[in-house]
């Protein structure tokens, strides 16, 4: 993974991971164990669903800049409609307590997004990648001075 890649993954990952441990500590204080708990799962799904998806994004930019737009679109939507479905799938669940779970997965998702927003914003990233094969060489004229 390139430096800015892995750098805009830092950059989203640790405050991500920062508000999960936070809704953990509350989530324990308020409700519980079974709330820190949900809080930790929710904050790891976020953090693998969106580091995932940042990954395959960059790839995409790499191999098909011409689809980097509309998979950027189509990724976000995929990964919200994957975490509606995540709690969907364990709002009955017992093993941790489910508000808990569902505010920490919409918290920590809102997080990343900024964060990663804010990463891209400040990242120095060429838009064209200058190409040393067919530098800009001048053009050889016929004309002699």
């Amino acid at each position: 993974m390139p430096s800015n890649d892995a750098r805009i993954l830092l950059q989203a990952a640790v405050p991500t991971a920062a508000a999960g441990a936070i809704a953990a500590v509350v989530s324990g204080v308020v409700v519980g164990g079974k709330g820190a708990v949900g809080a930790v799962v929710a904050a790891v799904i976020t953090i693998l669903f969106m580091g995932i998806g940042l990954y395959v994004l960059q790839r995409t930019a790499k191999s098909l800049p011409h689809l980097f737009q509309m998979m950027g679109l189509m990724l976000y939507a995929a990964q919200i409609l994957l975490l509606f479905i995540f709690m969907a799938a364990f709002k009955n669940t017992t093993l941790f307590h489910p508000r808990a779970f569902a505010f920490t997965l919409v918290a920590t998702t809102l997080v990343w997004i900024g964060a990663q927003t804010r990463a891209h914003m400040k990242a120095k990233i060429l838009y064209v990648e200058p190409d040393s094969s067919t530098g800009n060489k001048p053009e050889k004229s016929g004309h002699s001075s």
